[in-house]
């Protein structure tokens, strides 16, 4: 019997026991689906992690944030001065290693904005210098970011992102149209601020393309309304639509910044307790090259320690940790989902044994009678092992298709900021499996088939 006849009596007995046939392929099915399914998962994962690890800019920065003394310090406390800006100056002067330094300065607690009647607070109200815009990947797409003479002058200007405009100016949907307060006013714990800039709208490639999407409905909507038809229910667009959408970027919309001597100056000069030189939440640094990142952060520890008389009382947060745990994270996963799914496709595998090992019990007189004319071992073996494949193939890319529909019906029932990504390598893999998972199934089958006795076969009734 040549290969192709084999296929054609594989698929033969296939249809022959179509119910029982469907049953065993179920779990090949069931197998190959899921492990598509967790494959596009843990992309769309790691490509909405990635995406959010380079918006605020990438494995190049370090963080540097003040922290109590450590144990052994203890008795150091009451000298420890906490980030200034005196370890800005230091850390320009003093780190090779170091390309970018910039302060930050929050108010604890968060700010109360208001505007146009309303209010709204964010924990990324700051006092930064202007070069904190570069160092987070931001881009203003209105008006202009303030200048190093606004922060010299403390002028009262500050740029906001999109989700503090939709807070306090109202969104796109409930005005019909973009809106831009450039040039308006808002209020910062009571004190008047002017906006001379806002931000630009930041989201995953997922977000945008709905928005997109929403913005086209918005706009058929509004059109069929002038023609007097009835507009139906708005799903919303902008600021991430309907859900929070992925944290970075959603800080990143939240965002308000002013000069940093105006928040020192004008907002936490009513503050009791100040101490004489401005102290900082945080210093953005980025650094030159990420392959000599050890050094950097040795430069920096050693500056610092100077700087603060040999207290550390302050603390390191480096994107390259947040890379390394993205890769952590997307590794355990996809060993987590694989292992399920490597599960469903033995099950299914033990399925197609128990069909071919059926299959043989029915089948004793024909395989005798195929030695009795002349077949051999080999031949009888050859025949059960590719009916057994073709099970498992046509399981396979069953299961290829049944996959779209699981992957669809996974982000509808439990959607993510990040939508699922199938891959051709992903289906590849898991239908190259299931062809594994069914030649396996049929050796032992095969086997015992080939080493039937010829007498005994052609006696059995």
């Amino acid at each position: 019997m040549t290969f192709i006849n084999a296929i054609l009596v594989g698929l033969k007995e296939i249809w022959a026991h179509k119910f029982r046939s469907a049953l065993t392929m179920l779990g090949i099915i069931l197998g190959v689906s899921s492990l598509v399914a967790m494959s596009a998962m843990v992309q769309g994962m790691e490509k909405g992690l990635k995406e959010a690890l380079v918006a605020i800019g990438g494995v190049q920065k370090v963080r540097v944030e003040a922290q109590s003394v450590p144990v052994e310090q203890r008795h150091l406390r009451d000298f420890a001065t906490g980030v200034t800006l005196g370890d800005v100056y230091a850390l320009m002067n003093s780190t090779p290693e170091v390309d970018r330094v910039s302060p930050e300065m929050r108010m604890e607690p968060s700010p109360t904005l208001a505007a146009n009647g309303k209010t709204y607070r964010t924990f990324m109200t700051a006092g930064v210098w202007p070069i904190q815009a570069e160092m987070m990947e931001h881009t203003v797409a209105h008006g202009r970011m303030f200048s190093d003479f606004d922060n010299d002058q403390a002028r009262n200007v500050c740029v906001i992102g999109t989700g503090v405009r939709d807070e306090l100016f109202g969104k796109p949907e409930e005005t019909g149209s973009e809106v831009v307060p450039v040039g308006r006013s808002l209020t910062v714990n009571g004190v008047p601020f002017t906006i001379i800039g806002m931000f630009d709208q930041y989201e995953s490639e997922q977000d945008h393309k709905e928005r997109l999407v929403r913005v086209e409905e918005a706009e058929r909507q509004r059109s069929l309304g002038a023609a007097g038809v009835g507009p139906r229910r708005n799903r919303g667009w902008g600021g991430g639509g309907g859900r929070r959408g992925n944290f970075a970027f959603w800080v990143k919309n939240n965002t308000l910044y002013m000069p940093l001597n105006t928040m020192w100056m004008k907002l936490k000069a009513g503050q009791t307790n100040l101490p004489p030189m401005p102290r900082l939440t945080g210093l953005e640094i980025r650094i030159r090259d990420v392959d000599r990142i050890d050094v950097a952060l040795t430069q920096i520890r050693n500056t610092l320690l100077v700087n603060h008389r040999g207290i550390e009382d302050f603390a390191f947060r480096t994107q390259e940790d947040w890379a390394d745990q993205i890769q952590v994270s997307v590794r355990n996963a996809r060993l987590s989902g694989g292992l399920i799914a490597g599960i469903s496709l033995f099950v299914g595998g033990i399925g197609i044994m128990n069909i071919m090992l059926a299959s043989i019990s029915e089948r004793i007189r024909e395989i005798g009678i195929r030695k009795a004319v002349g077949a051999g071992a080999f031949d009888i073996f050859t025949q059960i092992v590719v009916e057994s494949v073709t099970i498992a193939v046509v399981g396979g890319f069953l299961g290829l298709g049944f996959s779209r529909a699981v992957v669809w019906l996974i982000s509808e029932m439990t959607p993510t900021d990040n939508a699922p990504i199938i891959t051709w390598g992903a289906m590849l893999f898991a239908f190259a499996f299931s062809a594994l998972i069914g030649v396996l199934a049929g050796l032992f089958p095969a086997f015992k088939a080939a080493r039937m006795n010829v007498i005994q076969s052609l006696r059995y009734d």
